[in-house]
């Protein structure tokens, strides 16, 4: 009776360990076979470093460590009052240039009008030229019949000669009047340049007047905040960062021989250490332009007499979803591990085709 019980156990036990290996094997070849898995992934987010573009002494800080902001919320405030004086000496420059044009715009005015004023001159004294032509004729007419004395025809010879002269000087004074009009416009043209130009200056110095309010850039968290009141910033120096939370993705890094199946656009099943038995998923957006070793400070150089292979690792960025299940709970640094469901890659079949192509080909 016990040898029938030992051998039914024993029975069971076989049946028992074949149903759960046929059932493993089932589940490998539909599925764990098509899945590629690694534990060197962390979560990372696209920090912002918040830093001055201007210097000066901080009067502010409005932010604590750990704070959630919004795009706009102001972080901190540096002491604006060179800035306001040098918005307020740009002001006046511009002021000045203005004013410079307006009195371009006038002597313009008053040019024109002496222009007309020459051009009157040169009427008048052609009128009068003409008029000394007809009495010289006339005089010249009587004195051949000693109509005139010779004295009287001088005085009226020398009255001809004086209104050609005037002439001739009205006619050199509108051309010079008119150069004139040009030298005035060229002042008035360097004028709106300078105009412009104070006014480009007035305006950077409104920009850095503004940039001593410093900004969100993004919505997120503050962290590692080393800014204090009082500190002497210079433009560049780093003040805090903005941790973009819960926007976050994961970068697994792959062997180079997981990827022959790998695609963007795949499932990828991530379980966070921190937060075990709560798995999220995610789909794998794109593949680094090359190996890690190559964005390392001294790449390796294998052209070398003791090379030794080793197998390099691709980083693949893996997009998560804002919505997940711990979103607003994971931490850029934490560690993952990723599971890529590479099932739905057609990738083998060309490969396979070639492969057969080329066989057959070798065949003939």
């Amino acid at each position: 009776m016990k040898k029938i019980l030992r051998l039914t156990l024993l029975g069971s036990v076989a049946l028992g360990m074949l149903g759960f290996g046929a059932d493993y094997g089932w589940k490998w070849w539909t599925v764990g076979r098509f899945v590629e898995s690694t534990d060197n992934a962390y979560v990372q987010a696209d920090i912002v470093t918040v830093a001055s573009k201007v210097a000066g002494y901080v009067k502010a800080v409005h932010v604590t460590e750990n704070q959630a902001v919004k795009a706009g919320d102001i972080l901190a405030v540096i002491d604006d009052e060179d800035f306001a004086a040098k918005v307020a000496e740009a002001k006046a420059a511009v002021e000045a240039r203005r004013a410079a044009i307006v009195a371009t715009e006038k002597s313009l005015v008053h040019q024109r009008a002496m222009i007309q004023q020459a051009e009157a001159g040169i009427v008048s004294s052609e009128a009068d030229r003409e008029r000394t032509r007809q009495d010289l004729a006339r005089y010249r007419n009587l004195a051949s019949s000693e109509f005139v004395s010779r004295q009287k025809l001088e005085g009226v010879e020398a009255d001809a000669r004086k209104t050609e002269a005037a002439s001739a000087k009205s006619r050199a004074a509108l051309t010079a009047e008119k150069e004139r009009i040009a030298m005035i416009e060229a002042d008035r043209r360097q004028a709106e340049a300078a105009l412009k130009q104070a006014e480009a200056a007035l305006a950077t110095a409104e920009i850095a007047r503004d940039d001593t309010v410093i900004r969100a850039a993004t919505d997120g968290v503050v962290g590692n905040r080393t800014v204090q009141v009082g500190q002497l910033l210079k433009p560049g120096s780093q003040l805090m960062v903005l941790v973009p939370l819960p926007q976050v993705h994961v970068v697994a890094n792959f062997k180079e021989t997981q990827l022959r199946r790998m695609r963007p656009g795949q499932k990828v099943a991530l379980e966070v250490d921190a937060f075990p038995g709560r798995p999220i998923e995610g789909r794998v957006d794109s593949f680094a332009p090359a190996s890690g070793s190559q964005f390392s400070l001294l790449p390796p150089e294998n052209a070398s007499g003791n090379f030794t292979k080793i197998v390099q690792r691709l980083p693949v960025r893996i997009a998560v979803p804002a919505d997940n299940a711990l979103a607003g709970l994971i931490r850029p640094g934490l560690s993952v591990v990723a599971s890529v469901d590479t099932r739905d890659t057609m990738a083998e079949a060309p490969l396979l085709g070639s492969l057969l192509g080329s066989a057959m080909a070798a065949n003939k």
